[in-house]
């Protein structure tokens, strides 16, 4: 019985040694070796990851946020295979807008994943940040045939802004990147039906106000149809007026730079290791 017990914990360690060497991710530490400007937006990046997978917004290993690395025509995105609270400012990728990684970097991406990234920073200059989800309450009002509805004042936040993309199966047809691209246009918010949704912003704080909006009032909307009661929508001219007075409350955003420094400590609170 000895022997056997002998036989058993040493099979045991061999399992715990594979199990310990799956779950070590490599270690990066790009700090230093990147422009500051980069680094700023890999930690914004990063920090967007983690807020999103605290949230409960993310999929998984799946759906992707982008950010512009300032004065190129580069972005960073998330290696696949890490989930959002796994992403950290030196394990984003640096890619082209094909999909090309240019980092030394022992990370793949999802290059059908950034299929829609890549269509919406090609057509939009202003795009410095494109976060795509596939939450339940994006994916549920996206699909309805009336879909998003001025029942909050959330909601007519993206109302003003807001475009339609209809469902062509996994976005792996470059073909579909131009039809993505007129649905967009110069929305800042897009929902997919049967499959979620996209926001942008010229920051990633401004991206990510943007879809916490659309999150709260698609939420909010489900709520209000779960009850069967008749709802009371708010007026065409005050979805309007809203829209144009968040402008001027928010200077010209959607509130992002305001909001996005206490996010960003936030963040820190979570867990500092995104800095890294």
């Amino acid at each position: 019985m000895r022997g056997h017990s002998r036989c058993q914990n040493h099979g045991n360690l061999i399992a715990h040694s594979g199990i310990d060497d799956m779950f070590e991710l490599p270690k990066l530490d790009l700090k230093g070796s990147v422009s500051h400007q980069e680094w700023q937006s890999r930690l914004d990046l990063a920090a967007c990851y983690r807020l999103v997978a605290d949230m409960g917004w993310d999929d998984l290993i799946y759906t992707h946020i982008s950010a512009k690395v300032p004065g190129t025509e580069h972005y960073l995105v998330n290696a696949f295979g890490l989930s959002f609270d796994e992403v950290t400012a030196s394990n984003l990728v640096k890619v082209d807008l094909a999909g090309n990684i240019l980092d030394d970097t022992p990370f793949e991406i999802n290059p059908a994943g950034f299929t829609i990234h890549s269509a919406v920073h090609e057509a939009r200059e202003d795009a410095h940040c494109v976060i795509h989800l596939h939450t339940n309450a994006t994916i549920a009002v996206s699909t309805l045939k009336e879909g998003l509805l001025p029942l909050s004042q959330y909601s007519c936040f993206s109302l003003s802004s807001l475009g339609i993309h209809g469902y062509e199966g996994l976005a792996v047809n470059p073909e579909e990147k131009k039809r993505l691209q007129e649905d967009m246009s110069d929305n800042n918010h897009l929902l997919l039906p049967n499959h979620g949704a996209l926001t942008v912003g010229p920051t990633v704080g401004d991206a990510f106000m943007r879809m916490y909006d659309l999150q709260r009032a698609c939420e909010i909307q489900l709520m209000i149809q779960s009850t069967g009661q008749e709802a009371t929508p708010v007026a065409p001219e005050i979805v309007e007026g809203i829209f144009q007075q968040a402008k001027v409350v928010h200077s010209g955003s959607t509130g992002g730079q305001k909001s996005w420094p206490a996010m960003l400590r936030k963040a820190y609170r979570l867990d500092p290791g995104f800095a890294e």
